[in-house]
């Protein structure tokens, strides 16, 4: 599991699908993950598509835009142990502003991310496919 333990940072993501584990009372909540690591992944992001099942990771990310997309979106800025320091929801054709101790971008469908009990202090943590 990626995030876990008490090590500085966590290992480099590869693009692939994995869970996104948010804790919570009783069980938590495990989601769907799509993984991109790459400039390619990171860069087509979630343009062009009308629905996201469950939720994609931008690592390394520090900011993103919603141009040419069809949604609003539901976007978590990650530091660099899993930590979420802030949630926003945005409409297409917005620019979000670069966040300095993000680390990784998570995004979903609007509405989403609140159902999750994801919010700003909630550590998360990432399992791979391997």
């Amino acid at each position: 599991m990626v995030g876990e333990g008490g090590g500085s940072g966590m290992r480099r993501l590869r693009d692939g699908r994995g869970t996104l584990v948010v804790p919570g009372e009783p069980t938590g909540v495990s989601v769907p993950l799509e993984i991109a690591a790459s400039y390619r992944a990171r860069t087509k992001g979630l343009l062009g598509r009308d629905s996201v099942d469950g939720a994609i990771l931008l690592s390394p990310a520090s900011g993103v835009h919603t141009f040419r997309m069809r949604m609003p979106i539901d976007v978590a800025y990650l530091d660099r142990h899993l930590v979420v320091t802030a949630v926003r929801t945005m409409k297409p054709g917005r620019l979000g502003m670069p966040r300095l101790r993000s680390r990784h971008v998570l995004e979903a469908e609007a509405g989403a991310m609140a159902g999750w009990g994801l919010r700003a202090g909630v550590r998360v943590a990432v399992a791979t496919d391997a």
